[in-house]
This record gives C-alpha cells, sequence and structure tokens, in this order.
C-alpha cells in the first residue's frame, strides 16, 4: 500500500519540540518532508518575505527524513517547498505543533495556521496541530492520536478552501475527555503593551497581551477545550466575499455613486 506524502511546517522553528513531536507521530505511516523556519514565526500568519532574499539550507534530521530550514514565514516555507524543493506534491500539509493554543480569534494571527492557508489556497488538504498548554506536553498521550485524524482527512476530503485546525486540551495529564468538531470560537489576545525605558532614556514596548474572553458558543473551540476536548475546526478560506453585502448593494454603480455624491454637495 502507497504511503501518503506529508510536508511537515510550523511558525516555532525547525528546532522546537512541537515539530519533532509531529514528525515522531507521522514518519512511520507516511512519507514525510520538513520545511520550517530556521527562528521562532509566531504572530506572522500569512505574512510573505518581499523585502530580503530567502535563503534554503539542508538540515539534518533523524530517520533520513529530508528537511530544510528558512529564513522566512511558515507561508513562505511551503511556497518554497512547492515551487522549488519537492519532486512532487504533498498529499497534505501537516502545521505545528505549536506551543499555546490556536482557539477563537487568534487564527488570524497565528503562522502555525498561515502555513497551512497557503497549502490550501493551492488545492493541498491541511491540517494544523497545537497544545493549549505552553509548557511542554506528554507527548506519549497525543502521539497515537495524531496520524488517525490526519488519515482521516485523507479518506474524507475536506471541501476546496477548507482547513482543519486542531488544538489538544489544558492539563493533558489529567486525561482527555474526546474529540469533537468545533466551531471557531471568538476570544482572542487583546494588545496589553509593557512599557519600559531604555538606558538611553527613550521609551520601547513589548506589545504582550491579555486573554480577552468573550461568551462563547458551547460548541466553540475555546469552550470545549476548557472542558478536556480536542477541539478540531474547519475553516474556509476559499470564499471571502461577504454574500449578504454584495447581494445587498450588487446594483452599486458609478451612476449610483455619482448621484450621491451630487446629493452631498446639494446639501
Amino acid at each position: 500500500m502507497t504511503k501518503p506524502f506529508i510536508l511537515i511546517t510550523n511558525d516555532d522553528g525547525i528546532h522546537a519540540p512541537g515539530i519533532k513531536h509531529l514528525a515522531e507521530a507521522i514518519r512511520e505511516h507516511a512519507d514525510v518532508a520538513i520545511v520550517a523556519p530556521h527562528a521562532e514565526k509566531s504572530g506572522s500568519g500569512l505574512s510573505i518575505t518581499w523585502t530580503k532574499p530567502l535563503h534554503i539550507r539542508p538540515y539534518t534530521w533523524e530517520h533520513n527524513i529530508p528537511a530544510w530550514s528558512l529564513n522566512g514565514t511558515p507561508a513562505d516555507c511551503v511556497k518554497m517547498a512547492l515551487a522549488v524543493l519537492l519532486e512532487k506534491m504533498p498529499d497534505m500539509v501537516v502545521s505545528g505543533i505549536n506551543r499555546g493554543s490556536n482557539s477563537g480569534r487568534t487564527v488570524l494571527y497565528s503562522g502555525t495556521i498561515g502555513g497551512v492557508i497557503e497549502a490550501v489556497l493551492k488545492g493541498i488538504p491541511g491540517i494544523a496541530f497545537s497544545y493549549s498548554d505552553v509548557d511542554e506536553p506528554p507527548v506519549f498521550i497525543t502521539k497515537k492520536m495524531i496520524f488517525p485524524i490526519i488519515q482521516h482527512f485523507l479518506k474524507h476530503l475536506l471541501p476546496a478552501g477548507t482547513l482543519l485546525n486542531v488544538n489538544f486540551p489544558y492539563h493533558l495529564r489529567d486525561g482527555i475527555k474526546g474529540i469533537r468538531m468545533a466551531k471557531q470560537g471568538k476570544s482572542y489576545w487583546k494588545e496589553d503593551p509593557d512599557r519600559r525605558i531604555h538606558p538611553e532614556g527613550a521609551p520601547y514596548y513589548w506589545l504582550g497581551g491579555a486573554w480577552g474572553s468573550v461568551q462563547e458558543d458551547p460548541e466553540s473551540d475555546v469552550a470545549l477545550l476548557e472542558q478536556g476536548y480536542i477541539a478540531i475546526a474547519p475553516i474556509q478560506v476559499g470564499e471571502l466575499t461577504c454574500k449578504t453585502t454584495f447581494e445587498t448593494h450588487k446594483n452599486f454603480s458609478e451612476k449610483t455613486l455619482a448621484l450621491e455624491i451630487s446629493e452631498c454637495v446639494s446639501e
């Protein structure tokens, strides 16, 4: 039986424990290649590098897994993997395992998610994995669950333009209650800048953040993680149009705008 071919990336950098855990969970079941940032790129979202050249360096990985580091973002890594490094297209791109939750609206900032979005926009299925705990979790608890999730969604392909955002719950050593499909939550990190003074006297800031909880749907990833479930949220990025606004204003035209401008001027 032919093994699937899976590309792995992340935003914590190629040296991070999480990407090693992800590779270990997959390598016996799939052919694997790794392309990841050479340094942490958390919070980079879907950003790409335009203002400096990209340098690719081979990276020695156990079990002869082909691996490269890149001085760019996760989205850069996927772009360069597909355009330069890989001899064939992967069956799936997986990203992570991120240190810290990517629940709620944090997905809009996440480089872990950004790498998967880049794949999905090119028609390749993608899954992002994250640990809610910032401290290194007990790997043995999650290792056996990762590939079955991947395998299920290789067999049951998602609609075009859809990715999966998988978060493992807090306090994994206390046990996992189960696995649930989830809605993407609405909570997010609100800015909480830490003002400091440079030795020369000028102020500077660490952006920082405080978790801004909102009233969540019980089926949201935020709510399910707090209850101890693995939360799997499908996120659609293939269609960005607000259809309601389009239908409401689709007759808007230069003639309509000219009329409204003339009414403003006459007032």
